[in-house]
């Protein structure tokens, strides 16, 4: 069995050379360009170009023929696929994955919609990497690809909402009047949806931090070990900081922090601090 993703599980982020797999790149249009993900801008490179642009981005997600041809081009490896994929609730990516399987009856492709994205749903694509090189069956990986969504949360703030307003990822009307008070919202992922969720709001950047850590507390009340990973889309300075706020408060297994894929920061601008985080329990066996 061969597993692909796309460029917005953010799977670099784990500096894992067993995740040595297929990504098909999201793309983002910046004016009259349009930009492979993980491919043509490095995310620094990529908020330049957006700070100079006069364009807000709109991103799209690979087409079902992409998909497609991806598929018949592993199949000629190995013709069962296993494919993993940001949540549907986001993103049209899990769809055009479904449909280009369609295209391709002769080639057995199993797609899995994360409900999730970025360090949480790289979280899924790595458990999968290494249960098959331990020779899990499909089956069993998917089980605990479903054993690792239900554990998983991730949270985020940002310091402005316009490109999430752009991105009609909130409602016009609310973003508007919270931009205008200079409210830092505090963004969940729906486990069941795998949509946003507004979980609270803050005055101010830092206290934006501070309850992102209260609601970590309120999710998992317990002194369990915890595997966490703060990621950012151009701001590592709010990410450390972020980063030893977390670890003031519980005991952690931590994964690398680094910077998102920018198909993901074109919809949050440069300011996005966001984290991962699970019982540490639910991978063990796995590493």
């Amino acid at each position: 069995m061969k597993i692909i993703t796309d460029s917005a599980t953010d799977t670099q982020l784990l500096q894992d050379s067993d995740i040595n797999i297929p990504i098909i790149p999201l793309k983002v249009n910046l004016g009259d360009t349009v930009y492979r993900d993980g491919i043509d801008l490095t995310p620094d490179e990529f908020y330049v170009e957006l700070e100079k642009s006069d364009a807000l981005p709109i991103t799209s997600q690979p087409s079902a023929g992409e998909f497609a041809e991806l598929y018949r081009k592993i199949a000629k490896e190995d013709p069962e696929i296993l494919s993993i994929h940001m949540s549907s609730g986001l993103s049209g990516t899990y769809n055009s994955a479904v449909a280009g399987a369609a295209l391709v009856p002769e080639v057995d492709v199993t797609v899995v919609d994360t409900k999730t994205l970025s360090a949480a749903a790289g979280w899924q694509v790595w458990a999968a990497v290494k249960g098959l090189k331990l020779g899990w069956t499909k089956d069993r990986i998917l089980e605990k690809l479903q054993e690792i969504a239900d554990a998983t949360s991730s949270l985020y703030t940002l310091k402005e909402l316009k490109y999430l307003i752009h991105g009609g990822r909130i409602s016009h009307i609310k973003g508007l009047v919270a931009s205008m008070l200079n409210i830092k919202p505090l963004i969940g992922v729906h486990k069941v949806l795998g949509n946003y969720t507004q979980e609270g709001q803050a005055r101010t950047f830092r206290k934006a931090l501070d309850g992102l850590v209260k609601l970590i507390e309120k999710s998992l009340p317990g002194k369990e070990k915890l595997r966490v990973q703060v990621v950012h889309t151009g701001n590592p300075e709010g990410a450390q900081s972020l980063k030893e706020k977390i670890d003031n408060v519980f005991d952690c297994q931590w994964l690398p922090t680094g910077q998102i894929s920018y198909v993901l920061g074109a919809h949050t601008g440069p300011s996005m601090v966001g984290v991962g985080f699970a019982r540490a329990s639910v991978f063990e066996g796995l590493a």
